[in-house]
């Protein structure tokens, strides 16, 4: 029986004779890019051009929607916040904050504005904060009081009422959200390793479109120098360029052609490719035919396409901002900020056909249209 302090003697160690070929079988899984969002924006942004297109194409037309202030009374032409807005800072413009902003949320899930200024009053100006140096701060309760902003090595932190936090829906984080480039991680990795498969087949692997081999009658021997600058000339004379595509070629002395070209396997890549470019478009809601895809036919023309585009993916995430926006800052009262439809251009033809069927219904009031339109009340004299 062994003391309580003594150790039993290791066993005598034995290599299961399977053992290579399990560590050559684990070696084949596949291995998939990291998720967090430095490894995501740099992955799926930076270096793949669906991401990057439509991250692009969803935060530059969030940007262009107008933004109108109203409240039940009335709509409001001019306003402290409307100024606030229109330039939010001395280096950037509204279109360019809301642009970097809806950029962050598309990219990380997550959307930080910080206001400048004294808390109670409108802001002097607004900034947009880089997701990925941001921390939340929960406290006791579980909400945020505070924000914490790393950048080399040095901390700042916030407190909770000067960050406008927005961050998309996550169903197993309390204070981060999940952006669309996570759920698309899988198809941007396939997209990216195609990728680079076709650029290694063109460094390493590319094939002419065919090889002229030499037989002589006894199996033995090579042309001769003459006969292979002959052949060259007559190659390069009569069967290059687009006058002599398609014409015959006459071999003689033992010559014969073997054309080359890509396997099935190695044709199927662009197929892969496709599909996977289609899933990064998918999870970003951007109908594939905005982005150039080949293959999809799900709208009628490029303005349906565009029309579902805005009304399924822009205005829903514009909607979402605004309303953050009104709760968070300073100064409004009741009003609220909410996207001008009237002045988005893709809504163009729906929102005459609206105004028509609404016009021609008689048996509203004047104030029950202006409420369907989404107008604020006529201003009495």
């Amino acid at each position: 029986m062994l003391g309580l302090f003594e150790r039993k003697a290791a066993p005598e160690a034995k290599a299961s004779a399977a053992g290579p070929v399990v560590a050559f079988q684990t070696a084949g899984r596949a291995a998939w890019s990291p998720r967090d969002v430095p490894s995501l924006t740099r992955n799926g942004f930076t270096a793949n051009p669906v991401g990057f297109r439509c991250v692009k194409l969803i935060a530059e037309a969030a940007a262009a929607v107008p933004l109108v202030l109203q409240d039940m009374q009335a709509r409001y032409d001019t306003h402290p916040v409307l100024d606030l807005l229109a330039r939010p800072n001395a280096g950037q413009g509204r279109a360019d904050l809301m642009e970097a902003f809806f950029g962050q949320l598309l990219l990380s899930g997550n959307g930080y504005l910080e206001a400048v200024g004294e808390p109670g009053a409108v802001a002097d100006e607004l900034h947009v904060l880089r997701s990925d140096r941001m921390r939340v701060i929960p406290g006791a309760d579980g909400w945020p009081i505070a924000y914490e902003y790393a950048v080399g090595g040095k901390t700042h932190r916030f407190p909770a009422e000067m960050i406008c936090h927005v961050k998309a829906f996550h169903p197993q984080d309390d204070h981060y959200g999940l952006s669309p480039m996570q759920a698309a991680a899988t198809a941007l990795d396939v997209h990216n390793a195609a990728s680079k498969w076709s650029k290694s087949l063109l460094d390493n692997a590319a094939r002419p479109s065919g090889a002229i081999v030499y037989r002589s009658a006894d199996g033995f021997g090579a042309l001769g120098a003459d006969q292979y600058d002959r052949l060259k000339a007559e190659l390069e004379g009569q069967h290059q360029g687009a006058a002599n595509a398609g014409r015959p070629m006459l071999l003689e002395g033992g010559l014969d052609w073997k054309p080359m070209g890509f396997s099935p396997s190695d044709m199927e890549f662009q197929k892969t490719k496709e599909a996977a470019a289609r899933e990064i478009a998918l999870a970003f809601g951007v109908p594939p035919m905005l982005l150039g895809l080949p293959g999809d036919a799900t709208y009628a023309n490029y303005a349906e396409a565009n029309r579902a585009f805005y009304r399924l993916t822009v205005l829903p995430l514009v909607g979402k901002v605004a309303g953050a926006l009104s709760h968070w800052i300073d100064g409004l009262g009741t009003a609220r900020l909410r996207p001008d439809l009237d002045n988005v251009p893709a809504l163009a033809v729906e929102r005459e056909a609206q105004w028509r069927r609404v016009a021609e219904a008689d048996f509203l009031t004047d104030g029950e249209k202006r409420s369907l339109l989404g107008l604020a009340p006529r201003p009495t004299p």
